[in-house]
């Protein structure tokens, strides 16, 4: 029977300056090593740890995909500049 209990669950506990330490298997499989910047994100009810790294290219994973084939925002904004500063000249 299912208990909708995850398989892999680790006890921590929380220091009193707030800190948790991560078990060295966890980091072990996560790669995660002193002194690396880790991001906390809550997905749902819970709360995923994550190197920061993985964080940013996730988050840049999902811009990308929003932005439609053959798009090149870089040529669109230089456009836009461009046009803005025509309508300056053409003012002076």
């Amino acid at each position: 029977m299912e208990l909708g209990i995850p398989s892999d669950v680790w006890s921590c506990r929380i220091d009193t300056s707030g800190r948790i330490v991560i078990p060295h298997s966890v980091r072990s499989e996560k790669s995660f090593k002193t002194g690396d910047d880790v991001s906390i994100c809550k997905v749902g009810n819970e709360f995923v740890i994550r190197r920061s790294d993985e964080t940013l290219e996730q988050l840049l994973a999902a811009f990308r995909a929003k932005i439609p084939e053959g798009v090149s925002l870089v040529d669109e904004l230089i456009a836009e500049r461009r046009a803005e500063a025509m309508r300056e000249e053409a003012g002076h």
